[in-house]
């Protein structure tokens, strides 16, 4: 029984870290075709893949946003997986664990969808002195779709937490 719960643990941490990893590069692969310069003049800098001085070198762009996304979002399906150790049998820790991960998934990406509109059509719409306190490159061609991405990407990390949250409540709620 325990053997068999284990065994089940690591495979659904190991799954769920991939999916969590996937729903991220997708993410952002769509939210780079947004504002590429999010990650070339920011995100790519903040993870060292590159620098002011060789951010036009990349040739491949979109491979470097999906290694920045996979490192920051795969460890989410890990903690998911090992919350669920409290369910009573391999079998409940399975199908508990994959609803609990769809539900956070879900509640993260609804919570970025509405930091995209309000980065898009709010945050985007204030004078650039009042975004002093953020990073924000000099040299940007489109401060709008930068300003949009970055709220999406802000409110996405909320909405993983929440998530997060949801889905351990649920979980919870699941054991027995």
């Amino acid at each position: 029984m325990y053997i068999k719960k284990l065994l089940t643990i690591i495979l659904v941490a190991l799954i769920a870290s991939a999916i969590a990893g996937i729903y991220g590069v997708i993410n952002d692969q769509i939210t780079f075709s947004i504002s590429s310069e999010y990650y070339t003049k920011f995100k790519f800098i903040q993870f060292n893949l590159a620098n002011e001085n060789n951010i036009d070198k990349i040739k491949f762009p979109r491979i470097f946003v999906s290694i920045v996304v996979f490192l920051a979002t795969w460890w989410f399906g890990l903690v998911l997986g090992f919350i669920n150790l409290i369910q009573t049998s391999w079998q409940k820790l399975f199908k508990v664990s994959f609803n609990a991960l769809l539900i956070a998934i879900l509640v993260t990406f609804i919570t970025g969808i509405l930091g995209l509109f309000y980065g898009f059509f709010f945050l985007s719409h204030q004078p650039r002195s009042n975004f002093e306190e953020w990073f924000i490159p000099y040299n940007l061609e489109n401060f709008r779709n930068f300003i949009a991405v970055g709220s999406m990407h802000n409110f996405s990390y909320i909405g993983g937490i929440l998530g997060l949250i949801v889905a351990i409540f649920y979980s919870y709620k699941k054991r027995g």
